[in-house]
């Protein structure tokens, strides 16, 4: 191999190292807002409660932290989640967003918290595949819900 191939080589290679490094630091956390209201349960539910969760989404470590503020709902909150399903489809809990397990005393107040996403459900987080749900007493499968879509 000439010198010059070699150096030629050397540049490509430090070249993309270098984007490579790029594309990792721009890989900043994000925030963004899910609205979640009735009409996007499955069924739908008829109530005028609402509730906004706001996210924050770090790609690089796969952590996910919420603030799930509620309005006008039936009754008492129960338990929330992150589900696994597309708009439309029902899919199963992967992520609880309050106590696990609790879902004999009511929730008062924000529900808060972060979770660390697996690889697998980071992947479907960021491809739109999970959905927030919030069952509240009167609506134990569900009062009102939102399809997570991160910003591109």
């Amino acid at each position: 191999m000439s010198v010059s191939m070699f150096r030629r080589t050397i540049l490509a290679l430090a070249g993309a190292a270098c984007a490579e490094a790029v594309s990792v630091a721009l890989a900043a956390p994000m925030s963004f807002s899910v609205p979640l209201n009735g009409s996007e349960q499955v069924p739908p539910v008829q109530t005028r409660g609402m509730c906004e969760a706001r996210l924050i989404y770090d790609p690089d470590t796969r952590q996910v932290t919420w603030n799930v503020t509620c309005t006008n709902l039936s009754s008492p909150v129960t338990m929330a989640h992150f589900h696994l399903g597309t708009a439309g489809k029902n899919g199963e809990a992967v992520v609880w967003l309050t106590k696990v397990g609790s879902t004999s005393t009511p929730i008062d107040g924000p529900i808060q918290g972060a979770s660390t996403l697996t690889p697998d459900q980071a992947k479907d987080f960021v491809a739109g595949n999970l959905y927030i749900n919030v069952h509240t007493k009167d609506h134990p499968d569900g009062e009102v819900r939102g399809q997570v879509l991160v910003p591109k």
